[in-house]
């Protein structure tokens, strides 16, 4: 008798079916996983260097299947997330933040740019923010993370990752990053009598002493100046922002306005009609107050070179130690030294709450706290200690006598 053939063993349920393709020299393996609403079959197909590989490629696709998640998105990489998210993910916002965004996203691509979407975990995530701590600040940091948990979760919404694992990574602290200050009383003397003959004279009044966003500053109409008016106003309603709008709904107000900045926004027509006459037919008329010497819009780089070139009649100052907000926090910090409560100054400066201008805008000018030696001193006069006389201590050490007047 001849020896039969061993039979094949038979297939797993569910495990579909394995070929061997001559012409890809490899093993492919298929799976029905459903069907369309017309009845087609829904086939996964996968393929290997040997049947086990073939096979296990196939269970894979099966389970992104079941997850939900969407076909050819194994092949795509974190860049291509991120250009995604950049290009349609970012809502309504102005051109500053997509600039700030751009630069955030090139760390994540230069970092982990060419990783799979659905490979990146959150050892990823850690190395890549742990790489950043000894050059960059922890706000950087922070808004790096941001930008790649926004990127992970649109592609969660678009079914091409199945869980957002930059959610459960921390973010590191980095370099400590530049504090915001503000001019002390006599800087800020300074700053208003020796920069009289600059360009930005205007400006420099009316941030430091109305405390305006330097944003607002920048979208500032002569239709919201009201010199004339008791008390002479400005209605602060609109800001550079790609929606024309301020920061917040309290960011809109009408604000009075101090005599030494009435006088600079007088000035500062003047200057601006004689700038027109100037200029002639190239002048663009934009309306707003505080313009180029051709009537166009000041961008942010021009009001900080201008800023800066103004610090430098000031002695008492290093001009590229200033930015322009900060006369707005000159502003808080000069109103609370000059005895005004921080719920006053928080209406005046358009903040929500009093947080705000506590922590970040409000910056003690007078260093030596003197409440508690002033308490103290009324303490003694009411006991009637006079500096001639020792108070009996309340434990006496052993041997230790009464001591009495010296």
């Amino acid at each position: 008798m001849t020896e039969q053939a061993a039979p094949k063993p038979r297939r797993t349920r569910g495990e579909g079916g394995v070929s061997w393709n001559a012409s890809r020299q490899r093993f492919i393996a298929t799976r029905v996983v459903g069907y369309t609403d017309r009845g087609k079959e829904i086939r996964k197909t996968a393929s290997g260097k040997s049947r086990t590989a073939a096979l296990e490629g196939v269970r894979r696709l099966v389970r992104e299947y079941e997850r939900g998640l969407a076909a050819g998105s194994d092949k795509m990489t974190v860049s291509d997330a991120v250009k995604d998210w950049l290009l349609y993910g970012q809502g309504q916002v102005d051109d500053e933040t997509v600039k700030q965004r751009e630069f955030m996203c090139a760390h994540i691509d230069a970092g982990i740019g060419d990783v799979l979407l659905r490979r990146l975990t959150a050892k990823h995530v850690e190395k890549l923010l742990r790489s950043m701590v000894a050059t960059h600040s922890t706000r950087t940091i922070r808004d790096v993370r941001g930008c790649l948990n926004a990127v992970v979760k649109r592609a969660m919404a678009r079914d091409l990752v199945d869980r957002n694992v930059v959610e459960v990574v921390t973010t590191p602290r980095g370099k400590a990053g530049r504090k915001s200050k503000s001019l002390s009383e006599r800087q800020a003397l300074d700053v208003l009598t020796l920069t009289k003959g600059h360009w930005m004279y205007a400006y420099i009044v009316v941030s430091m002493l109305v405390g305006v966003r330097t944003e607002e500053m920048r979208a500032l109409t002569w239709d919201a100046v009201d010199l004339e008016s008791d008390p002479a106003t400005i209605a602060v309603w609109r800001s550079v922002r790609k929606s024309g709008d301020t920061k917040t709904r309290l960011s809109r107000r009408t604000l009075a306005i101090p005599d030494l900045a009435i006088d600079a926004l007088h000035r500062r027509r003047r200057e601006q009609i004689a700038d027109r006459v100037k200029a002639g037919e190239a002048w663009t008329e934009t309306g707003l107050v505080f313009t180029t010497k051709v009537g166009t819009a000041l961008d942010a780089a021009n009001v900080r070179r201008g800023f800066r070139s103004a610090l430098g009649a000031v002695p008492s100052v290093v001009p590229a130690e200033w930015t322009p907000r900060e006369l707005r926090h000159s502003f808080v910090s000069l109103m609370s030294a000059g005895g005004a409560a921080v719920e006053e100054i928080a209406r005046v400066v358009g903040h929500s709450d009093t947080t705000t201008t506590e922590r970040v805008y409000r910056h003690e000018l007078r260093p030596v706290i003197q409440t508690g030696a002033r308490y103290m001193n009324d303490f003694v006069a009411v006991a009637d200690v006079g500096p001639g006389w020792h108070m009996e201590p309340l434990f006496r050490l052993p041997g230790e006598t009464r001591r009495v007047e010296a």
